[in-house]
């Protein structure tokens, strides 16, 4: 699959932010990753857009920020972390729940995310002081979710607006997005009412993204009346950072003799998993005594260096 596309705007006076999103080809990445079913590709789907965007507005490189739907419904809970360019992973605890329909024909993600408990979000600006806030789940539906959050979280006037399309017949992602409109400090109550009439006259994102819209389209038609400027415009897409290193790195934190025991005893082997890819890491008994030896010589280093460092 290819990559998706975010971009950026503001109006010239510098009054009102908007964020738009082309996620399909990272919802469909994460709904053959994982398996979902119909509701659950849709509930991913929409959180992991809003983290592309959440994520696209952090000021720092190395900067991350997580989101967590659990409303005590049957998905579980639902996450979705995105770095400061936008890229993304996620996962859903029950990937394979589904729901029947809603009267009106469209999927029941506020049923199967459920609205008894909280969207919780992490921002690690690398300062290794993260920040984490969390409102109450209003629908489920996740974008709502989103607006409330930025509400009464962070006080910024807010829209968000997510949608992702599967196909009727096979449940494949055909189209999905998001948007995400901000108020700053200075907009007018004039400038917050037309914004306000802007949003109510709007189609939902799929079907602007369906008629051929592209999301700089969508950004200008969200600001109509205003004069746009483009911030930055790039790609993204559904990226995980695990690798056999990484879970090396992580088995360091345990003792040495710890490591040594890790090892199923009929297979001879540990594995670890993924659960933002799926991919699974094996390490055989030779392998974990060579990094538990490993770990038990860089000690003894230490050790030995410790002395010399404070005579």
């Amino acid at each position: 699959m290819g990559k998706d596309k975010i971009i950026r705007c503001i109006t010239s006076d510098g009054t009102i932010m908007a964020a738009a999103i082309d996620s399909g080809n990272i919802v469909h990445t994460a709904q053959c990753v994982h398996h979902t079913s119909p509701v659950a590709t849709a509930a991913l789907g929409r959180l992991l857009t809003a983290s592309s965007i959440m994520g696209a507005m952090l000021k720092k490189d190395d900067a991350v920020v997580s989101l967590k739907a659990n409303g005590g419904g049957p998905l579980g809970s639902v996450c979705a972390l995105a770095d400061s360019r936008g890229n993304c992973r996620g996962f859903v605890e029950h990937p394979e729940v589904d729901l029947p329909l809603r009267p009106d024909g469209k999927l029941d993600v506020g049923s199967a995310v459920g609205k008894n408990g909280l969207l919780t979000v992490m921002r690690d600006l690398g300062d290794g002081q993260p920040y984490t806030g969390s409102t109450e789940l209003v629908t489920g539906e996740i974008a709502e979710d989103v607006t409330a959050y930025y509400a009464y979280s962070e006080q910024i006037p807010t829209v968000c607006a997510l949608g992702v399309l599967l196909d009727k017949e096979d449940h494949k992602v055909l189209l999905a997005g998001g948007l995400l409109i901000q108020a700053l400090p200075t907009a007018t109550e004039e400038e917050l009412m037309k914004l306000e009439e802007n949003v109510k006259k709007m189609e939902s994102v799929t079907t602007m993204l369906a008629k051929g819209m592209d999301i700089l389209s969508i950004c200008k038609k969200a600001l109509d009346g205003f004069t746009v400027e483009v911030l930055d415009e790039f790609e993204v897409g559904y990226t995980c950072t695990c690798s056999k290193e990484r879970v090396v790195h992580a088995l360091c934190t345990l003792k040495p003799e710890e490591i040594e025991t890790l090892a199923d005893e009929e297979t001879g082997y540990m594995e670890a998993h993924c659960q933002y890819c799926n991919k699974h890491y094996q390490f055989s008994k030779k392998e974990l005594k060579a990094i538990a030896d490993r770990l038990r010589e860089n000690q003894s280093k230490r050790e030995t260096e410790k002395p010399e460092q404070e005579s």
